[in-house]
């Protein structure tokens, strides 16, 4: 099993549940988290406008952290590449800030409810 885990943007997130609902995982976790990359922020993922002289002069507006969301699946190790194709398709715009996914692996996983352990307590 494998946790994949993709730090995208908040408006991206209902594409990226639809992908994966699509692909028969209806269940994730998504938390809204804060953070940036090396670009330092960027103007246009905040909830203000920027004066459009700024921006056509690129300036970086150098913000601390940027709003971002935290998605989590785990899915069986079949399944790994079809669900990050699917994270990507659903992300990609070409532009600094589409995200990141990581890969982790899972020894183990329990339904509590049944008590059900490994792939079946997935599904």
């Amino acid at each position: 099993m494998k946790e994949i885990i993709a730090i995208i943007r908040p408006k991206r997130v209902t594409a990226t549940k639809n992908a994966l609902a699509a692909l028969g995982f209806p269940g994730i976790t998504v938390s809204a988290v804060l953070g940036r990359g090396k670009q330092r922020g960027i103007a246009g993922e905040i909830s203000y406008e920027v004066d459009p002289s700024v921006l056509a002069e690129g300036i970086n507006a150098g913000m601390q952290f940027i709003p971002k969301r935290f998605v989590s699946v785990v899915v069986d190790d079949d399944m790994e590449d079809s669900v990050i194709k699917a994270i990507v398709k659903a992300n990609q715009s070409g532009q600094v800030g589409d995200g990141k996914i990581f890969v982790c692996p899972i020894d183990d996983a329990i339904r509590v409810r049944t008590g059900d352990t490994g792939t079946s307590a997935l599904h």
